[in-house]
C-alpha cells in the first residue's frame, strides 16, 4: 500500500542528505518544513524558499519544546537526519558521547514527534547496522559508534512497535556529491591524509557508495512505500578502496599509486593512533585496529535490488541517483577547485 504523504518534516534539512531528500520531496509535490542552526543558512540566504523553516538547536530543546513545535502542523511524516558518525573523534569514553548523541537526543525529538501525532518516521542511521547483524552482533561489541547506531536503531523500533508510528531505518553507506557552503568531509577523510605520501597505503577492502541524490530517492521512496519496522540498506555501487581512493586523489589533482597495506601493518598503524589519542583524552568511534583489519580490509558490498524492489522504485520511477562517480568528481571539485587542470 502506499501512503500518501503531503507534509513532511525533516530534521536535519539543511544539512547534506536532508537538503537533498527535501529537494526531491519538493519534487513530489509534497510540502517540506525544517528547523536550522542560524549559521547552516548564512547570510546570502540559498536554502529554497519553498521550505518553511525555523531556527533553532533541537538537541538543546526539550521534549516538550518540541512537541509544540510540531504539533497542529498536520505533519504526515518525519525524517530524522540528526547526529555525527565515525568521522568525529570525541573526548574518551567515545560511546558516551555517540549514545548522547544518537540514542538519548534522537529518543526525545522522536518521542515528541510521535505525540504531536506524526505517524510515519524515517531514521538515517548506517550500513553499520546491517553488517553488525550480519555479523551477529560483533562490530557492536567492538566499536562504540556502531553500538550506538544499532541501539539508535532499536530504540526508536520500540517506539514504532507501540503503535501509531510507522518506523523505517535507512542504513547509509559512503555518500559522495557536494552542496552549497559545505567542505566535502573525504577532503580530510582520505585526501589529504594522502597527497603528500608518495603512494596510497591502504588496507585492500571496499565499500558499497551512493551519490547524495540517491540517498534522497531511497528516503522519499521510504516515505511512500516503506514498512514499519523496516530496515532498508542503502547502496548503489560497490568499489574496492584502491579503485575509489585512487580516482579520489586523481580527481583532487594529486594521482598516487595504490599499496596494499598488509594486515598486520593495517593493524598497528591503528593501534598507533588509537595510543596517541588517548593521550589527547580522545576516543575514536570505531577501534582503529580492528577497523583497519576488521571492516577496511573486507569487502562490505550490498546489492541495492532487493532494497529497491521493497521500496517500489520503479513505480516511482526512480534509479538510485545520479552516478556515484560523478558524485566523487563534484567532491573533488568542490574541495580543490581547478587543481585536476593545473
Amino acid at each position: 500500500m502506499r501512503h500518501k504523504v503531503q507534509n513532511v518534516f525533516i530534521a536535519g534539512g539543511t544539512g547534506f542528505l536532508g537538503y537533498y531528500s527535501a529537494l526531491l520531496f519538493l519534487e513530489q509535490g509534497v510540502s517540506v518544513s525544517t528547523i536550522a542552526l542560524d549559521e547552516d543558512i548564512g547570510e546570502d540566504d540559498w536554502f529554497p524558499k519553498e521550505i518553511s523553516k525555523t531556527y533553532g538547536d533541537l538537541f538543546k530543546m526539550s521534549e516538550d519544546e518540541i512537541f509544540l513545535l510540531l504539533k497542529g502542523q498536520n505533519y504526515d511524516t518525519f525524517v530524522y537526519g540528526l547526529g555525527p558518525d565515525e568521522r568525529i573523534t570525541p573526548k574518551a569514553p567515545a560511546y558516551e558521547f555517540f549514545h548522547e548523541k544518537l540514542v538519548v537526543q534522537c529518543l526525545k525529538i522522536c518521542r515528541a514527534a510521535k505525540r504531536a501525532g506524526i505517524k510515519r518516521c524515517i531514521i538515517m542511521n548506517s550500513y553499520f547496522s546491517h553488517f553488525d547483524k550480519i555479523k551477529n552482533g560483533k562490530l557492536a561489541k567492538t566499536h562504540p559508534y556502531i553500538r550506538a547506531r544499532v541501539e539508535q536503531a532499536e530504540t526508536i523500533i520500540e517506539i514504532g512497535s507501540q503503535g501509531v508510528f510507522d518506523v523505517m531505518i535507512m542504513e547509509l553507506p559512503y555518500i559522495f556529491g557536494e552542496m552549497h557552503g559545505r567542505m566535502p568531509i573525504w577532503k580530510d577523510v582520505f585526501v589529504e591524509r594522502f597527497k603528500n605520501l608518495p603512494a596510497i597505503y591502504f588496507p585492500d577492502g571496499g565499500t558499497t557508495a551512493i551519490h547524495v541524490t540517491g540517498v534522497a530517492e531511497y528516503i522519499v521512496a521510504a516515505a511512500y512505500n516503506g514498512k514499519n519496522d523496516g530496515r532498508y540498506p542503502v547502496a548503489d555501487v560497490n568499489m574496492k578502496y584502491r579503485d575509489m581512493i585512487r580516482f579520489m586523489l586523481a580527481e583532487a589533482g594529486f594521482p598516487k599509486k595504490f599499496k596494499k597495506l598488509p594486515r598486520f601493518i593495517s593493524y598497528l598503524t591503528g593501534l598507533a593512533v588509537m595510543r596517541k589519542e588517548k593521550k589527547q583524552g580522545l576516543q575514536s568511534g570505531l577501534n582503529l585496529a580492528k577497523a583497519m583489519t576488521g571492516i577496511l580490509a573486507e569487502d562490505f558490498f550490498i546489492n541495492p535490488t532487493k532494497t529497491r524492489q521493497k521500496l517500489k522504485f520503479d513505480e516511482l520511477g526512480f534509479s538510485g541517483g545520479k552516478d556515484v562517480w560523478e558524485g566523487i568528481s563534484e567532491a573533488m571539485q568542490k574541495a580543490y577547485p581547478h587543481k585536476k587542470n593545473q
